[in-house]
């Protein structure tokens, strides 16, 4: 699908790089981008987000380029959305629309695809009248009054309704995974999560380190599912739990992070966060602070933490570790795909897990005796899901709620 990409300067330091995130974000939902147009203003104008000038210039681009959608690289209002929809003729995306598409795409387990789906219709329920013509209200006068309740409300309710199904589903596996939690600190199992950009490499290492076979490939978002391993690092620290999460983006959606809180508490529970980052992107620091205030967002900001530099072999560096003043590690350099500087990354777990108090391991109150031999060596799983959960819901219990880049 030819699309145009859309970026406003409001004199953010990193606004170059954000645009070559959503080069990379509009390739990754299936859009070829063949038209980038920029803008600089002092903040957003209230109809058209760019100005009508700007939007005169983009409509000129559709034409020309033979375009088939306008992404914008910023959030944009229903009203916004719908007018530059009226001026231009063809779909507009926002950065967050585009986000929701790309996670759609790449959920594959049961948990993943309930997320996506109520994260989808908390955004669509903002813009029903924007999206669906059949949604205006009933017209007034003798024999003309509709039904007591209007198309655009029925929608509404339905979709609330099955807002409310998709959230009791995802309090049941958040039961079920708190489950596993407490035979897992009821073992005294040290927890181990990887955080970090999408794209810096945290499903190599994870591979790397656990040798997992988990999906990997150079684009954002690849792999969305938590999936944890259980390692045998020794007889000092046994095993340890090490889970790959999700990677975080600039402005990541808030319905995104609210739908995936039950798989972000993979994080929150974790004794150590090995924060990846990719030694070789020039933005690392600004993708750093990103990652930070999502943690922060979640509540998960108090964790200890490992920077973890990867890719150090594109970056000219060498495996080395770093310590702070209390000699405590802060960083460990290493290069997941060529496997230099591992040995020493699991050292510094191992220290980390004798250093982490009694108090770490959580979950070890009376309500943790729970057949502790059910979930002894089923710590290699995926988000959770019980077998008995692993069919999809039918096509009479969902909305279709996808937008229209790229194909599935």
């Amino acid at each position: 699908m030819r699309a145009a990409l859309v970026g406003v300067d409001f004199g953010h330091s990193d606004f170059a790089a954000s645009m070559e995130e959503l080069m990379l974000l509009s390739r990754s939902a299936g859009a070829d981008p063949i038209s980038t147009i920029t803008a600089k203003r002092s903040s957003p104008d209230s109809a058209y987000f760019v100005g009508s000038g700007k939007a005169d210039e983009i409509g000129d681009a559709v034409v020309n380029d033979g375009l088939e959608i306008v992404i914008f690289n910023h959030a944009l209002s229903p009203a916004q959305q719908r007018n530059l929809e009226k001026r231009l003729n063809v779909r507009v995306l926002d950065r967050t629309s585009l986000i929701l598409d790309i996670f759609a795409q790449r959920a594959k387990s049961h948990e993943g695809k309930l997320q996506v789906e109520l994260a989808q219709l908390q955004h669509l329920a903002t813009r029903l009248i924007r999206g669906w013509t059949h949604l205006e209200r009933q017209k007034g006068g003798i024999g003309l009054r509709g039904p007591g309740e209007t198309q655009l409300e029925t929608d509404r309710r339905l979709i609330g309704e099955r807002v409310k199904s998709l959230r009791a589903r995802l309090e049941k596996l958040h039961k079920q995974r708190e489950t596993q939690r407490r035979a897992r600190g009821r073992n005294h199992t040290f927890s181990v999560s990887l955080v970090g950009y999408t794209n810096a490499g945290k499903s190599t290492l994870f591979n790397a380190v656990t040798k997992a076979g988990v999906y990997v490939a150079d684009q954002l978002f690849a792999t969305l599912d938590t999936t944890s391993r259980r390692v045998y690092l020794g007889q000092d620290v046994g095993n340890v739990v090490i889970s790959d999460t999700v990677g975080f983006v600039r402005e990541l959606p808030h319905q995104l992070v609210a739908a995936f809180r039950a798989t972000l508490e993979e994080t929150i529970h974790a004794d150590l966060l090995l924060h990846v980052v990719d030694a070789a992107s020039p933005v690392r620091m600004e993708q750093i602070e990103q990652v930070n205030l999502v943690l922060k967002e979640i509540g998960a900001d108090h964790i200890p933490q490992i920077l973890v530099w990867n890719k150090i072999d594109a970056a000219g560096l060498e495996p080395s570790v770093e310590r702070d003043e209390y000699a405590t590690i802060s960083r460990v350099f290493v290069s997941a795909q060529k496997g230099s500087g591992l040995d020493l990354l699991r050292d510094a777990i191992v220290e980390m897990a004798k250093k982490a108090p009694g108090s770490a391991h959580l979950y070890q109150d009376d309500e943790a005796a729970l057949q502790d031999d059910q979930f002894d060596g089923q710590y290699d799983q995926h988000d959770g899901a019980a077998p008995d959960q692993a069919e999809e819901p039918g096509e009479d219990d969902r909305i279709s709620t996808h937008s229209q880049v790229g194909t599935r």
